[in-house]
């Protein structure tokens, strides 16, 4: 990949397209543009230097862009396609940073024009604040970054993609179909945001807590402060897959309780000690 040679385009800059746009940055495209609705945001992008030009509407960056970095939420995926379908280059490569796949991509293969090719990715990377002022391209440092292939993608430029992820920071790729990628999720993403929600939601949280918590219970509902529209919208369309996962987890947690209730020190120690063994293999 000669990034020299590429206009790039980033479709919202949000905290993920912000920080897209930083580590992109770094590798001197021949161009890099920015989309946003605010267009405060969009100066803001400009005065820091990290995009070129910053645009309200679409089309004129999209019909010189090579390569377009789509970071908006999943549902606005599709009608910003569906709106700007005339205006992608003939041979753009387009990808995404969303957290669902199966629904979107069938929604985004049943419109793409056969002279576009749209590579599904998924960032694993993010923070739970919004906003450009929150976007860092350190964000990618050491992550995992997910694509999510499918029949009519061609292979240079799944290839392509990985490149590009290597090279802003990302140590690791990996290709899933879709379908596991939702599954998967359900579980290593949805699922602990949805217990730290739980967790700090409890009745026991009260303006005391804060003087009886230690790095344990900090470290784990960090990720409770989210991102309310995104993340409702990720739960709902990966509901049956979450829903599963939050069933399996309450199973687990019921063998916890009952072993406490018993005293069963057995059964506490067996899971105890099978925890450790699980989390020493990540």
């Amino acid at each position: 990949m000669n990034e020299g040679s590429f206009n790039i385009t980033v479709v919202g800059l949000g905290v993920v397209g912000g920080s897209y746009a930083m580590a992109l940055r770094e590798l001197n495209p021949k161009g890099l543009f920015g989309v946003d609705v605010n267009p405060d945001t969009l100066r803001k992008a400009e005065n820091m230097g990290i995009i070129d030009r910053g645009y309200t509407k679409a089309e004129e960056p999209l019909k010189k862009s090579d390569l377009v970095i789509i970071c908006i939420y999943p549902g606005q995926i599709r009608d910003f396609i569906y709106e700007n379908i005339n205006y992608f280059k003939k041979g753009t490569v387009i990808t995404d940073t969303a957290g669902v796949k199966t629904e979107l991509i069938d929604e985004i293969n049943s419109i793409i024009p056969e002279s576009v090719d749209f590579i599904f990715g998924h960032p694993m990377a993010g923070r739970e604040k919004k906003g450009l002022d929150f976007a860092s391209r350190e964000v990618f440092k050491n992550a995992n970054y997910i694509i999510t292939p499918t029949e009519r993608n061609h292979a240079e430029n799944i290839n392509l993609i990985e490149e590009l992820a290597m090279k802003i920071g990302f140590s690791r790729t990996v290709r899933i179909s879709p379908e596991k990628h939702d599954e998967v999720i359900s579980y290593t993403s949805q699922l602990p945001h949805a217990i730290a929600v739980a967790l700090i939601n409890s009745e026991s949280f009260d303006n005391s807590t804060g003087s009886f918590i230690g790095d344990s219970f900090r470290d784990f509902t960090r990720i409770a402060s989210i991102n309310e529209e995104l993340w409702t919208e990720l739960f709902f369309k990966n509901n049956s897959n979450l829903v599963k996962q939050i069933e399996l987890f309450e199973e687990k947690l019921s063998i916890i309780k009952n072993a406490i209730v018993k005293k069963d020190k057995n059964i506490l120690v067996e899971n105890f000690i099978e925890a450790g063994r699980r989390r020493g293999a990540i």
